[in-house]
């Protein structure tokens, strides 16, 4: 048995719990001064201050860590990314900063559709390639577990093709790949009209081969003003369902009062994502339910965009997630630390709460709190240090990143 001893950390935050916290609970996150952990075969065996454990431990039979001076911490989840694609939009984000609203970009050929040519003529090959180098990136930030969506294909062979690669990489990489099916991501030119009959044409032709592969736990839709309405997007959510996919929603991104939040709760979803203008009700029904609130500052923020209620919400008892939105479009970005500085200083977020956002909510997002998230024993042993002793630099040090340590399953892999 392979034994790690960690000791003597300046702040231990284990952000205790195998269930989302909720409200006011986001800002309780555990804090062991002088902290330690034990870690037997890539799992937390033991949590305690270092007097306590030290007592415990044989010191001849475990690797021993110093995180003297340092702040230790669950790693990071992020709850919603769009990592594989093919080809770039750069051209967009300037026609954004010179007025072009979203919607108007869509309209004239821009957006997600814009992706999909280049994205159906990459290789699985090609997606692992550039994949690998995205989580690399991800994983020097803290990220220890991402969930990745398909939904840039929109046909049945690139739609697979992402997720096998993913499925690579969640096998090949040491960050975990949560893996999302986003057949109705938009609505191509040629399906305009025909809605339902695109979203049944991915229900009998693409998601069950998903499903045969497994290549994916979750079904996700773009519910929004423009793309796919409440009614289809009931009728999707619930048929996949039925198919064995867990779900979540892009839900109340765009347009005002179009009812995705409430919807998301409705149909069981795991989360409701973007929700910069989920309603009073929408909320409301989010703090009463078990529906993540997913949060992506970094797109509001690209976008130029009000920023989602995250005050509103955790002060209403909702249980709030926090996640990069990385994607070719709206937010080519996955910055930890600049998510972390708008969620504090823009969205009114303590930093406790945006700590609870990334890891234990984040990993409840994703249907893994039970797994990962916190530091309690026998749970993987996803770690991160910071080069500081305490989370209170963490929008601090304002937009940089602090990680000096990455732990997977109880291995240095930072």
């Amino acid at each position: 048995m392979k034994r790690t001893y960690i000791r003597r950390a300046a702040e231990l935050v284990t952000c205790s719990g195998d269930k989302a916290k909720h409200g006011s609970e986001m800002k309780e996150v555990g804090i062991i001064k002088n902290g330690a952990v034990l870690i037997e075969d890539g799992h937390i065996a033991l949590v305690g201050s270092t007097e306590e454990l030290d007592k415990k431990v044989d010191f001849q039979a475990a690797e021993l860590i110093d995180a003297g001076g340092q702040a230790v911490l669950p790693g990071f989840v992020d709850s919603h990314t769009h990592f594989l694609f093919g080809g770039y939009r750069a051209d967009e984000f300037g026609w954004r900063l010179q007025g072009e609203s979203y919607l108007s970009i869509m309209e004239k050929g821009g957006g997600i559709n814009a992706t999909v040519t280049p994205t159906r003529a990459a290789s699985v090959e090609d997606f692992v390639a550039v994949g690998k180098e995205r989580l690399d990136t991800m994983l020097r930030f803290g990220v220890t577990t991402v969930e990745g969506k398909s939904g840039y294909g929109m046909d049945k062979d690139t739609e697979l093709r992402m997720l096998r690669a993913m499925k690579i990489l969640d096998e090949s990489h040491p960050v975990d790949v949560v893996r999302t099916f986003l057949g109705p991501h938009s609505v191509l030119p040629e399906w305009k009209g025909k809605e339902r009959e695109f979203l049944k044409y991915m229900l009998t032709e693409v998601m069950p081969e998903v499903k045969k592969e497994d290549l994916a736990e979750f079904a996700d839709i773009f519910t929004e003003t423009g793309v796919f309405n409440i009614e289809d997007s009931t009728w999707y959510l619930q048929e996949a369902k039925k198919l064995g996919f867990r779900l979540k929603v892009h839900a109340d991104e765009i347009a005002p009062n179009f009812g995705g939040a409430e919807m998301a709760v409705r149909c069981g979803a795991h989360s409701a994502d973007h929700l910069l203008k989920a309603s009073d009700e929408g909320i409301r029904l989010l703090a009463e339910g078990n529906t993540i609130a997913t949060l992506l500052p970094l797109t509001a923020f690209c976008l130029k965009e009000p920023y989602a209620p995250a005050r509103k919400m955790i002060d209403a008892g909702c249980a709030v997630a926090l996640a990069s939105d990385l994607n070719p479009g709206s937010c080519f970005s996955n910055s930890i630390p600049l998510l972390i500085a708008l969620g504090c200083i823009y969205m009114n977020m303590r930093i406790e709460e945006v700590v609870t956002a990334l890891t234990l909510n984040g990993a409840a997002a994703v249907g893994r709190e039970k797994e990962i998230g916190s530091i309690d024993p026998g749970k993987q042993a996803d770690l991160i240090f910071l080069r500081y002793p305490s989370i209170q630099f963490l929008p601090y040090r304002t937009g940089v990143n602090i990680v000096s340590r990455v732990m997977k399953r109880g291995e240095l892999v930072i």
